[in-house]
């Protein structure tokens, strides 16, 4: 799976590059190299940096910055391992019921956010939906390398989980610095927020540390700073995937491409992690009302401000049917793309200015970026 990952984040990387060639560049490009990166290993992902820098050794101090406090943030994020030193997720899960975890303050953010999420997402974000997510996630690991014998969890296996997953029961001291589940048996997954806000945090951080022309994606999370030094550009170009496409042709076309700068572009889709039952694709983006992978879309893109704000709506905007998805979109003036079975494509009027193909827009044209 983390080959097919790869292949994908390549791919968005050379969209983003192919539109940074080709040109007759001025002179402030003999000061400005742009340079990439790419590493493994953090929130089961590829993280990739594109970027402008005076020199290839300024630009390589900025890119470990970057990959440290990924790694940090992740550790931090696991609800699957513990680290040496640290209490993280998988901490607070074991000692459900049982007592209070002393974490750091980067987790009482992360949980605060999340608890403000379930109400803008009307109630389909929720990180206490663990108990849950990690039945499907134990289906999930054993049939994708057993297709032939896959079933689905039965019933009354998810109706069981689901009765730990009460919200209001996750409580965080903010003064002692603590987060304790009052019930055993419940399981903290911050899987639909964690890599979006940490995604935005590293970006904000860095950007403050003086890198400002930048690309960073982190599986779906694609948060970039402002526009290219090629001195040609007013914007970056970011490609949607295609989620009918194969993930190992990199020839393979994106759906759109968008232009920002100064912007978050995510996307929550079914084609990385599931298995199939008799046809059916069994994914991760679990509605909290019916217990199954939701299956009104294959993908849905939110532009925004804020790539923790991104990855949470993209997820609220997949579990809900079209109606509802947008409407909310609408009530909160987002920027959205709907992908469904069989390639329809449907947007909101106010992404339209953004999009390469359907609006006509150009990385040359700045009065479309807000």
């Amino acid at each position: 799976m983390v080959n097919k990952i790869f292949i994908r984040a390549l791919c968005l990387l050379c969209t983003a590059g192919m539109l940074l060639t080709g040109c007759t560049l001025p002179v402030s490009s003999h000061v400005y190299g742009k340079y990439q990166y790419a590493f493994l290993g953090v929130f089961d992902t590829v993280v990739q940096v594109i970027g402008y820098a005076k020199s290839q050794k300024e630009f390589d101090g900025y890119a470990q910055q970057i990959q440290s406090r990924f790694e940090e943030l992740s550790r931090l994020y696991d609800r699957f391992y513990e680290y040496d030193g640290i209490n993280n997720i998988c901490t607070i899960n074991k000692n459900a019921g049982i007592a209070p975890v002393q974490v750091e303050e980067e987790i009482l953010d992360l949980l605060e956010f999340a608890q403000e999420a379930y109400e803008i997402s009307q109630g389909t974000v929720n990180v206490a939906l663990g108990p849950v997510l990690e039945v499907w996630h134990s289906y999930m690991e054993r049939y994708s390398q057993d297709p032939e014998n896959a079933i689905l969890p039965s019933r009354q296996e998810l109706e069981s989980a689901a009765a730990h997953t009460r919200l209001d029961l996750v409580k965080i001291d903010r003064e002692a610095g603590t987060v304790f589940l009052e019930e055993k048996g419940m399981l903290l997954d911050v899987g639909a927020v964690a890599k979006g806000y940490a995604t935005q945090r590293v970006a904000d951080e860095i950007y403050a540390a003086g890198f400002t022309s930048f690309v960073i994606s982190a599986g779906g999370n694609v948060v970039t700073g402002d526009a290219p030094l090629d001195g040609v550009r007013g914007s970056w170009g970011i490609g949607i995937q295609d989620p009918e496409a194969d993930v190992e042709d990199p020839q393979a076309q994106s759906v759109d491409v968008v232009f920002v700068k100064n912007r978050s572009v995510v996307s929550s889709g079914d084609y990385q992690r599931y298995y199939m039952v008799d046809g059916m694709r069994v994914h991760h983006l679990i509605d909290p009302e019916t217990l199954m992978p939701a299956g009104h879309y294959r993908e849905v893109t939110v532009v925004c401000d804020d790539s923790g704000m991104g990855d949470l709506l993209s997820t609220a905007l997949f579990v809900l049917d079209y109606p509802e998805s947008r409407a909310l979109a609408e009530f909160m003036d987002l920027q959205v793309m709907w992908i469904f079975e069989g390639g329809r494509v449907e947007y909101t009027d106010s992404l339209l200015p953004l999009l390469r193909d359907r609006g006509g827009a150009t990385a040359a044209l700045e009065e479309n970026e807000k």
